[in-house]
């Protein structure tokens, strides 16, 4: 009877072997973004600062308030 218990408590091997595989394709995704670096070098964090010209922190494209209408 310890056998048959000891086998419900074992996760399947395909369950096992996929969560292998995710974590090694997150793992070389990760990195793959540290190797390339930032994509946008300007860009900063999203905390606004007081002294902002836009005067909002949206981080949109300035001028688009009409939605091509």
């Amino acid at each position: 009877m310890a056998d048959h218990q000891r086998r419900r408590l074992v996760p399947p091997p395909a369950l096992c072997g996929f969560l292998l595989l995710l974590v090694l394709i997150f793992a070389a995704s990760y990195a793959v973004g540290r190797a390339a670096g930032p994509v946008a070098p300007g860009m900063h964090d999203s905390t606004t600062d007081s002294g902002t010209e836009d005067g909002g922190g949206g981080g949109g494209v300035g001028g688009t308030h009409g939605g091509g209408h």
